[in-house]
């Protein structure tokens, strides 16, 4: 492990009134740092998803781009399950800004292979962009693991349901400001870099005016977060809200060894492999609508500003869905997560259906790309806390890494990018509509293997 990255030690933790009034202020401000500092890694996340259509009049095809656009689904996969080991090992203060900085360079070097390079030399372009999206995914991949470290000590079981579902709305305000950005960036700043040459514009907002601000966020991150409350000299969330899970262990506190770690609480869990499975096909629903939609829109004569903020609408409308997933999930169905991330699936699939029937509607396409928007992100949301409570807390970003990799490299980089690329390219339209209400009822099903034994967990608790 890396000096800079080392966990800060543990320090006497202090007690008494002005311990609990600085415990209260300092989880307010580490969950701010959380939350801004994952917001700044979907500005730079899945940009080229959004270049895709003003690249085409450049000479770069769909099937070349979603090859791309995979990589970086197949790095964060990769990273995010092999990261989050090191982050459950790692100062999470430090971890997540150097992420985010390293992410933000990637993107902005996104520019060299499409203006310096170009379709000219298009094997060359497309395997300096592959790269660079490889790199933008990995780097990606250091956003989850260490923000999940910080929500597992700050946070306990018992609220941590409503706190990740707030937390997770993160994605959802700095994805849905990608479209905007990417807009407006372009307008405001394009002009300065290439004068009249607007076809080169979009390089600018979709690229580097995001890059420049995630540098500035991971700024804000680092000042705002801290590792855990020990390292504060505070007493653990579980001593001090006296809120101890039926499985907790003083060895919870512990930083384990990479082998405890995948092997006695990751790789030997049926479950979490479940719910890996589900996920995978949340995911090529989530990112098979979201990452093709600027493209279809475009196809069907919508113009890119219009695009933009149908992306936009997708992401944003995620926020309330996501807090009435979880709320749902802890009071009316009491602790279960299986339960309404099958009923969330479902109302996505009818969505997906709609979708796909009035295509050549803008008003519909938009009305159901926000239906989709507000109902996939309280399964992924579900389906992360799922994962943390299934594992101990000093082992949670590789439990969530997991699921991550199935989502990201099988539901995302396999099926969602690559797959349903080519299959828009040599089939056309319709047929990727019906792959994506058959990932909706294959996540339904491998929920369900879930149902009768989380239920069974909660009535032993």
């Amino acid at each position: 492990m890396l000096k800079f990255l080392q966990q800060p030690a543990y320090k006497p933790a202090q007690t008494g009134p002005e311990a609990d009034a600085r415990y209260k202020r300092m989880r307010l401000q580490v969950f701010l740092g959380a939350f801004i500092g994952y917001a700044g890694f979907y500005l730079v996340r899945k940009n080229l998803s959004m270049a895709i259509p003003a690249m085409a009049p450049l000479g770069f095809e769909k099937t070349e781009l979603g090859f791309v656009l995979g990589l970086n689904a197949a790095a964060y996969a990769l990273s995010k399950f092999l990261m989050g080991s090191v982050s459950d090992r790692s100062n999470a203060r430090v971890f997540l800004p150097l992420g985010l900085i390293l992410t933000a360079i990637s993107m902005c070097f996104m520019i060299v292979p499409i203006q310096f390079i170009g379709a000219d030399h298009k094997a060359l372009a497309i395997l300096v962009m592959g790269v660079l999206n490889f790199l933008v995914g990995w780097f990606n991949g250091m956003g989850w693991p260490p923000c999940g470290r910080v929500m597992t000590h700050w946070f306990s079981v018992s609220e941590r349901g409503t706190m990740m579902s707030i937390w997770n709305c993160a994605h959802n305000v700095g994805g849905a400001l990608v479209g905007p950005m990417a807009t407006y960036g372009a307008m405001w700043f394009g002009s300065w870099f290439y004068g009249a040459h607007t076809d080169m514009y979009f390089l600018i907002g979709t690229f580097a005016f995001p890059a420049a601000v995630a540098l500035f966020i991971a700024l804000l991150a680092y000042v705002l977060l801290r590792d855990t409350p020990q390292s504060c000299a505070l007493p653990s969330i579980e001593a001090w809200r006296n809120d101890y899970p039926k499985n907790y262990s003083e060895k919870h506190e512990e930083t384990l060894t990479t082998k405890e770690i995948f092997f006695k609480y990751v790789l030997n869990n049926k479950f979490l492999w479940f719910i890996a499975l589900a996920n995978a096909f949340v995911y090529m629903v989530r990112y098979g609508c979201l990452d093709w939609a600027p493209t279809i829109l475009t196809e069907k004569g919508i113009d890119l500003k219009s695009a933009g903020w149908a992306y936009f609408a997708y992401e944003f409308a995620a926020i309330p869905g996501t807090l009435l997933c979880g709320w749902l999930s802890d009071k009316l169905f009491h602790g279960k997560r299986a339960l309404p991330t099958m009923l969330f699936m479902a109302l996505v699939m009818v969505f997906v259906v709609l979708y796909w029937l009035f295509i050549d509607n803008l008003t519909v396409v938009i009305i159901c790309l926000i239906g989709i928007g507000f109902f996939i992100y309280g399964p992924v949301m579900l389906i992360g806390v799922q994962a943390l409570d299934l594992a101990p807390k000093n082992a949670a970003g590789t439990a969530a890494g997991l699921t991550g990799f199935f989502g990201y490299f099988l539901g995302t980089f396999i099926l969602a990018n690559t797959v349903i690329g080519l299959v828009a390219q040599t089939a056309g339209w319709s047929w990727t509509f019906f792959m994506l209400i058959g990932a909706c009822l294959l996540s339904i099903f491998f929920m369900g293997l879930t149902y009768k034994e989380e239920r069974s967990q909660l009535k032993k608790q």
